[in-house]
């Protein structure tokens, strides 16, 4: 059987219609790609497509200011990502001219362009052999050879990129990594896949055994660390409020938020007026203050979920220099944050 051609055939029948597949711009195919590692292609669509009117070329993006980037970035998450694109493009620009580089080992000495990133790109727009391996490539592959090696160890990690390579067709490596990426996304599913219908099950050693759901193997997850913020929002009477910029690395780096006291556990309202965190950001401010969540919302992130309140601090005057209410959604923030400032209202 050959596993390329007939998957190439297959993609070239069933491919979905998506305006990074018409085109071998290498800035397209990197933001396309950098996105898609985010959410799903169809959720990605809107901000690729956001992304893309505002900044065109890397041109545009270089010149862009980050808060911008970060903007319209926002409700994707791993801003990092969203940086290291901004960062990189003024790298491109400024050693490359605007032009990428079309060698893989070029691509993965950029900042935020990993091994799969870089093999996309180079197959995609340099023809390049290089193999993708993403998370739908580790379930197709792992199915139909019956590889239960896990695929987050760095044993999978080697083991699943020599076999992706050894697959490859080397005359058309864009057509084969885009087809073997959209038939674990589209017919080789996480869950409820198109066995029956797949043109590779005649030798998809998960479906002769009945075990599709056993594949792909990883090792268990890390233990999620439970965090507990509460987030001040100060409502002046000259309809002002604080707002800034989270500076330290780590989650939501430059972003914004409003004022954010961590505690042990969810604060009790009763505690509230003596906290001394609290107490050091009113600086002797008269106050009066309500909790607008009584049940704490709860983020998920990768390794952590943090259990948040939003707590109104009403105030004659701030405690410090603020900026309009009116202003607060032209900043970049956390989705979590930007919920909350759709449901109280804040752009009205």
């Amino acid at each position: 059987m050959n596993f390329s051609r007939i998957l190439t055939i297959w993609y070239s029948n069933n491919k979905r219609d998506f305006p990074w597949r018409n085109t071998k711009d290498p800035y397209c195919i990197w933001v396309s790609e950098v996105i898609l590692q985010q959410t799903q292609a169809k959720q990605g669509l809107p901000y690729y497509e956001a992304f893309m009117a505002r900044f065109p070329t890397v041109f545009h993006l270089a010149k862009a200011d980050e808060s911008e980037v970060l903007k319209l970035w926002q409700g994707l998450g791993y801003y990092s990502r969203a940086r290291n694109l901004h960062q990189t493009a003024q790298y491109i620009v400024k050693t490359y001219g605007g032009y990428f580089p079309g060698s893989y080992s070029e691509l993965i000495e950029l900042k935020g362009i990993g091994d799969y990133t870089a093999s996309a790109i180079a197959s995609i727009c340099f023809g390049k052999a290089t193999a993708v391996v993403d998370g739908n490539v580790y379930r197709v592959l792992s199915r139909y050879f019956g590889i239960d090696t896990p695929t987050n160890t760095s044993k999978g990690i080697r083991e699943f990129k020599a076999l992706a390579t050894t697959l490859i067709d080397k005359n058309n490596p864009g057509d084969h990594n885009q087809a073997i990426m959209e038939f674990g996304s589209t017919q080789c599913k996480p869950s409820a896949p198109n066995c029956t219908d797949c043109p590779l099950n005649t030798a998809c050693v998960a479906y002769a055994e009945r075990k599709i759901s056993a594949f792909p193997v990883k090792c268990s997850k890390p233990k999620i660390t439970k965090r507990h913020f509460n987030f001040l929002v100060f409502l002046s009477n000259d309809r002002k409020t604080l707002f800034e910029k989270r500076n330290s690395k780590g989650i939501w780096q430059n972003l914004y938020q409003f004022p954010l006291v961590e505690t042990k556990a969810a604060l009790d309202p009763e505690k509230f007026s003596g906290n001394n965190a609290i107490k050091t950001l009113l600086k002797n401010t008269p106050y009066r203050f309500s909790l607008y969540n009584e049940r704490e919302t709860v983020h998920k992130l990768s390794h952590q979920h943090l259990y948040t309140r939003f707590w109104i601090v009403q105030v004659e005057k701030l405690p410090q220099d603020g900026i309009p209410i009116s202003e607060v959604t032209k900043y970049p923030a956390p989705i979590l944050i930007a919920n909350f400032i759709d449901a109280f209202g804040f752009s009205i």
